[in-house]
């Protein structure tokens, strides 16, 4: 039985963009980071956005079900991933209220698309229910099964994964200027 109905994760999907841009707006202006807190929060964000990157280049969506590398500890890293990097730049920040505001984004936007993500998985591939039985949501464990399979570039730049990277960079480069000026 599905947590969250269809019509309402639907709407909510819809949301995840321009909630990510009322993210992104309110760390642009609420933030205020020092040369300590950026010490303290690059080196988590860093840390996500490596995660993500590793599991950009096991995904090869919607033509096989990934279970390698990252998929065999977590079924779903690029939102773990995510959830990292957001940490790494609260921290950054020195904002609570950032943080806040990124876990009920999370809370009400992201964790319904990953229940709609992974009903169509379902539908996709006819093993997903006995992955989804050795392998957690989001929490990392350690694998039962592991399938070894190299990482491949190709896949990291077909899933545009260095979007985030470009994004990541600009937020770090708008947290750098305030740190300095």
């Amino acid at each position: 039985m599905p947590r969250f109905p269809k019509p309402y994760a639907d709407a909510v999907a819809r949301l995840r963009v321009p909630g990510g841009f009322l993210l992104v707006a309110a760390f642009a202006y609420l933030s205020a980071p020092d040369a300590r807190s950026l010490a303290w929060g690059v080196p988590v964000s860093v840390a996500g956005l490596l995660l993500r990157a590793w599991a950009a280049g096991h995904l090869d969506k919607n033509r096989r079900l990934a279970t390698s590398g990252p998929y065999a500890w977590v079924r779903n890293p690029l939102y773990l991933g995510t959830l990292v990097v957001a940490a790494g730049l609260v921290i950054a920040s020195r904002r609570v209220g950032l943080a806040v505001l990124f876990a009920a984004l999370f809370g009400l936007v992201y964790l319904p698309v990953i229940e709609l993500e992974e009903q169509r998985l379902r539908e996709l591939f006819s093993e997903y229910d006995a992955y989804a039985r050795r392998v957690r949501a989001l929490i990392p464990s350690r694998p039962r099964q592991r399938k070894h399979e190299p990482f491949r570039f190709a896949l990291y730049r077909r899933n545009r994964e260095y979007q985030a990277l470009a994004g990541y960079l600009a937020g770090l480069a708008l947290l750098a200027w305030k740190a300095w000026s």
